[in-house]
């Protein structure tokens, strides 16, 4: 999971943010949604870190959306050069 915040770690945090409030959700009725502790949903939505592609999946499942759905609009320079 990196830790370096980046604009597409935000792009996808928001829109999670946005699903989870659309679907009337608390981060702490996502958080066991997903079963992914909800302090790390935190993080996500803030953009402070980015989740793993199975994070990823169990989330869209909890927000009933399809995977693709949180990774609308992002683009690899988002992410900044590789180090």
């Amino acid at each position: 999971m990196a830790r370096t915040p980046s604009a597409g770690a935000a792009h996808i945090g928001a829109r999670i943010s946005d699903l989870r409030k659309r679907c009337s959700m608390t981060v702490d009725q996502l958080a066991v949604a997903s079963r992914i502790d909800s302090s790390n949903i935190r993080s996500y939505e803030s953009g402070r870190a980015l989740m793993s592609v199975p994070s990823l999946v169990r989330i869209a499942e909890a927000l009933e959306v399809d995977a693709g759905a949180l990774l609308e609009g992002v683009s690899s320079e988002m992410f900044g050069r590789e180090r």
